[in-house]
This record gives C-alpha cells, structure tokens and sequence, in this order.
C-alpha cells in the first residue's frame, strides 16, 4: 500500500476544489460570516449550511481546532454526533448524586459505567477537583497499550497477502459527488488462506447473521448465540487480547477476564431498537457487516466484510479520500462506495488487520472514552478512534451499548 497523503497535501487539496469560503480548513469555530457560501461553526449542522468538508473535530484536552481528514462515520451537513450523542450536560451537576432518571450521569462512578454526559471530562475532571480514580485511563496510557496491541497482531496479513488497487484520490468536498471514478475493484488479491485463521473464521461466520436493513427485527437463534460465543473464544486466546484484558484488569475495570468477556459480549451483540421499536441492530452488526438506513450505507467498517461482498459484485468502490502512512498492514484507508445500490459516503477502515485487532482497539476506546474521540499510536503514527453509546436503552447496571466506533483521523 503506497505511503499515505501527508495531512497539509489533503488540506490544500481539499482548499483547490472546495475553493477559499468552500471549505472548512483553518475556519473551525469561527463566527458566523454571512458572506460565506458555507458555514463551520458549531451551529451550522442545526440550519444544514456546513461546508462538504465539515469536520471540526479536536484533540482531546486541547482548546486547539485541530485538522481532520474528514474519515467519519458521515459527512456533508448532518453532524455525525447528533445520530448518537446523549442529551443532556454536567453543566452545574458534578459530583451530584446518582439519579437514574437522567440520561446521561457526572458523579465519580459514570466513567465506570461508561454513561457519563459528554463534556463530563471538561466540566467536572478538569475543573471540579476531581482526583486521577482507577477509572480514568490517561493519553499516554492509551497510545502505549495501542502499540502493544500492534505489535501483537501476528494475524494480520502480509505484506504480499492483499494487493489494492485504490485508483483515484478525490478531495473531501468531492465525496457528495456519489461519481464512481475507479472501474476497477479495490481488492486486486488476497491471500484467502488468510481466512482459514481461527479468529478469521469464527469472525466470517457472523457476518450472515444480519438483515442489513433497519426497522427490520433480527432473530438470534441457538446457532447465532453459539457462533458469537465461539468469536469471543477464539479473539480471547489471542496475544492481542491478552494484552487488552491484562490492561484492563491493572486500571481495575473489570474484576475479572470473564467478567469483561461477558461485558464485550453485551455491549456488541446485545440487540437494541436503532429504527421504530424493533430490536434491529447491535453494535457488531452497525460497524463490522453495515446497515442501511434511509437509503444509506452506516457503519460497515471492516476490510474482510467489504473484499468478500465486492467478490459476491455487492459492494462497487468509487473513490478514496485517505491513504494510511503505515508500509505494512495494518493500514487505514477512507473510501467511497456502494453497497447493493446504496451509498457511503466516506467510510473508514483498517486494512489487513486481524479481527481480533479492530475488536481490541474499538473495544478499548468505548471503555476508555465513550462517546469522544480516543487518541492512540500505532507504529509510531498517531490515530484517533471516534465512538458513540447508544443511549435509548441499557443492559446490566446502566451500561451502554456501542452505538458506533470508527477511524476519525490520522495525524501527521
């Protein structure tokens, strides 16, 4: 996979076509111009006059707008946030008493619960004179357990496994476009041996377990239960996995393996209502198979998931936005595409990792940062990890499920 485009190429590439009032590049934040011909601040998602590229995304604890590549979950005038954010601020309620009428929560134990309101961490940690708890995991500690985790992806494929054919690069303003600018598909080859690999297997296996359409109610029978049970055994035996639980039991958030084996068992394939009252999604389905949902392709996040349907003719790519630095797998890669007729927009995905390492990662930045972006390392590249909770229902003590997880950015 060839070297990935330097952050500054895309932000001028981005400022050529989108033009200099075209384009949120250096404009985050700003005040409302009315002579712009679109808008970045944070209100323009609510009167939908964002620019194409609208991002605006920061750093965690920075004040600091910091450039994205536009690699989220979707683009163009609707704010990915407001799909999945839960209402409500700690604004005035730190430290305030557990009270589970309240959508989201501020006292010292919803880091633990993962359902603490979005600017918990802003309001209340930063300046409420909270203590560092054994829940809080840091930054540094975030990007060293992620480099362990790379390091121990001896699964992932080869450099000779895949061969890609990624054709065009298109700017972000380009992605509404919908234009299909590479005839050819993505995968030139892969190496399919690949997928006799325990975890690859017992992962494949699940993906036929979904309808793709929401409001539709899925059906988990006895041989479902049993497939995702046999995945969670196999990740589990895994370097990868070892090294994210041994993690997780050292910032006491579980008490135990099996405990936490139980929890990833809950929050990805526990089943909720993302479409009318039908339980019709859970967090496996949404970000490893894909859904559809009025008209459009969310979710669908994974490598292994994209090359088999493109094999099957159901996925056509069209274009990419984003080529990762990394010169061995794994690697990111932010594309445009169509799946069984239906769009996605900007969709963005390791490549030639193991199941077993998008699980990991994912997992780990729901439980270390639910609902914000999560910055980690990854061969000595930074790369930052965007999730939601899913906040209309709740499994255990008030815990979450995974809404969403995805690759936002990848600074250079």
């Amino acid at each position: 996979m060839r070297a990935g485009i330097p952050l500054l190429v895309a932000m001028l590439c981005s400022l050529a076509c989108a033009g200099e009032t075209g384009s949120c590049v250096s404009r985050c934040k700003e005040r409302f111009p009315r002579g712009g011909t679109c808008q970045c601040d944070s209100w323009c998602p609510r009167y939908g006059d964002c620019c194409a590229d609208y991002m605006c995304l920061r750093a965690e604890d920075t004040k600091e707008p910091q450039p994205s590549l536009g690699l989220g979950e979707e683009s163009g005038t609707a704010a990915t946030s407001s799909l999945y954010a839960a209402p409500g601020s700690c604004q005035g309620r730190c430290r305030e008493a557990f009270d589970r009428h309240q959508p989201c929560h501020c006292d010292v134990h919803c880091l633990h619960f993962r359902n603490c309101c979005e600017d918990f961490q802003r309001l209340c940690e930063a300046h409420e004179g909270f203590s560092r708890s054994s829940d809080a995991i840091s930054r540094e500690e975030l990007r060293s357990i992620s480099e362990r985790i790379y390091r121990a992806d001896t699964n992932k494929a080869r450099k000779e496994d895949i061969v890609l054919n990624s054709q065009n690069c298109i700017s972000p303003s380009e992605t509404g476009d919908r234009v299909d600018r590479c005839p050819e598909p993505l995968f030139s080859y892969v190496n399919e041996e690949l997928f006799s690999k325990p975890t690859y297997a017992a992962f494949i296996r699940l993906l036929n377990n979904y309808q793709p359409a929401t409001g539709h109610r899925e059906h988990m029978g006895a041989q479902q239960l049993a497939e995702q049970q046999a995945f969670l055994r196999e990740v589990m035996k895994t370097a990868i996995m070892r090294e994210f639980c041994d993690f997780l039991l050292q910032q006491n958030r579980y008490d135990s393996e099996q405990e936490l084996v139980d929890d990833l068992h809950n929050m990805w394939f526990g089943l909720y209502s993302r479409s009318g009252e039908e339980r019709d999604s859970s967090g496996f389905e949404h970000v490893f198979s894909g859904e559809i949902k009025k008209g459009k392709v969310t979710g669908f996040h994974n490598w292994i998931r994209f090359y088999l349907q493109e094999k099957e003719g159901l996925v056509d790519y069209f274009s990419h936005v984003y080529d990762g630095p990394w010169d061995s797998y794994p690697d990111v890669l932010a594309l445009q595409f169509s799946w069984d007729g239906f769009y996605k927009e900007v969709g963005s995905a390791f490549i030639g990792s193991s199941p077993e390492f998008e699980f990991a990662l994912y997992s780990l930045c729901f439980i270390a940062r639910p609902g914000r972006e999560c910055q980690l390392s990854l061969g000595g590249h930074p790369l930052a990890i965007q999730t939601y909770t899913w906040d209309k229902s709740t499994y255990g003590n008030g815990r979450k499920y995974i809404a969403t997880a995805y690759i936002v950015s990848s600074m250079q």
